[in-house]
């Protein structure tokens, strides 16, 4: 918190004329997304000063020709000074591999829908992050998953929330959308359906990871403590669990993409909260809050406080920002994001794509893990708050 006021007592012409020295002093190759191994004996303050790039200012878009992107969830990113080289290069492999996987498809001249399906897939299977394999628990020890995709072209659109079997949550969402004439299906009947359809199915232990249950002692030993009058003092156990990582609140994975037919689709998978009532459902499954795509707009999936963005309408209300009022994408996004959700007592982040190729990724909170591949192969990750500083 002090850093960030910090930063807000800086004049923006300081802080864009030093990350502007900074972007001029760095060759290309370092600025590079994809990391190589040559930087990995680097202090932590150098490995990240060699991947930060200039960033837009307010309103303005982060990059151009883009035809994919990724996030990983937003929330207090990434420690630089914690975050040892194996672990950044883990956390940029798996953006990249979504992004890799969502190439494919369009290389193959898949449509947008299957490109982010492909995406989100590859971070639901990768425990990193807090969806699929990696997803948080609830509060009685439980995993219930959510997710949803969109398809630009006729808004059609499919989510499962709750579910406790499936393995990619992702495609059951398709499937919704595809197969059904509903749209969201949750609990036991979205399991059901799921194994139907022949989706694999896992049991519950599938998405037990030693990382999500140190988290949950922690959530609860915090609660514990503000229970009887500690004011939610962390112990040893808490304040290891909190040292390393994103905010496990905050967790959520996404993707959007723009095809070779000008289609735009968007999606989103989470395991919601850690220490979450059982039930509780966020944003994610919910089309215009945490999930958004229409042609001749935006295709948008959003990370934060799930109660925040549904109840601002987030993804839809940058759509409609762009449509009635003339937006660009990321002055529209900047609107919802920076200007409009903070003020219902939440942060987080969305990654927006137009029909142009026009990207922008702002957030709220003090970091976002994401990553973009341009219409030339070019990939860009970004897991560390120097990178991509939150927008003010």
């Amino acid at each position: 918190m002090r850093l960030r006021s910090l930063r807000r007592r800086l004049p923006s012409r300081v802080r864009m004329t030093t990350v502007f020295a900074a972007a001029v002093a760095l060759t290309a190759s370092l600025t590079s997304a994809v990391p190589s191994s040559a930087g990995t004996s680097a202090p932590a303050a150098e490995r990240v000063a060699a991947r930060s790039a200039e960033r837009g200012g307010p309103g303005q878009p982060e990059a151009h020709d883009v035809v994919l992107a990724v996030h990983g969830g937003a929330g207090t990113a990434l420690d630089p000074d914690h975050t040892s080289p194996a672990e950044e290069r883990a956390y940029r492999a798996g953006l990249t591999d979504a992004l890799r996987a969502g190439q494919r498809v369009l290389r193959r001249g898949g449509d947008s829908v299957a490109a982010v399906e492909a995406a989100v897939r590859v971070l639901e299977d990768n425990e990193l992050f807090n969806a699929g394999k990696g997803a948080v628990f609830t509060a009685d020890a439980g995993h219930e998953l959510d997710a949803s995709i969109m398809r630009g072209s006729d808004q059609a659109a499919g989510a499962v929330a709750g579910v406790r079997s499936v393995r990619n949550p992702v495609s059951a969402a398709r499937l919704v959308m595809d197969r059904t004439r509903h749209v969201l299906l949750a609990g036991e009947g979205a399991d059901d359906f799921a194994a139907r359809a022949g989706l694999p199915t896992v049991t519950q232990d599938y998405y037990w990871t030693q990382r999500r249950w140190d988290q949950l002692m922690a959530a609860k030993e915090k609660e514990r403590g503000a229970r009887d009058g500690r004011g939610g003092d962390e112990g040893p156990r808490a304040k290891d669990a909190g040292a390393k990582g994103a905010d496990s609140t905050k967790g959520t994975v996404g993707a959007v993409a723009l095809d070779g037919r000008h289609h735009l689709a968007a999606a989103t998978s989470t395991g919601g909260m850690t220490n979450k009532m059982p039930g509780r459902i966020g944003d994610s499954p919910l089309i215009g809050a945490g999930t958004y795509a229409k042609d001749g707009t935006v295709a948008a999936s959003a990370t934060g406080h799930g109660e925040v963005f549904i109840r601002g309408a987030a993804t839809a209300t940058i759509a409609h920002l762009m449509e009635y009022s003339r937006l660009g994408v990321a002055q529209a996004a900047h609107q919802v994001l920076i200007k409009q959700l903070p003020q219902l007592g939440g942060d987080g982040g969305v990654i927006a794509l137009d029909g142009k190729g026009t990207f922008d990724a702002p957030h709220s909170s003090p970091g976002m893990l994401y990553g973009y591949l341009t219409r030339d192969g070019r990939i860009i990750t970004k897991i560390f708050p120097s990178e991509s500083p939150a927008n003010e």
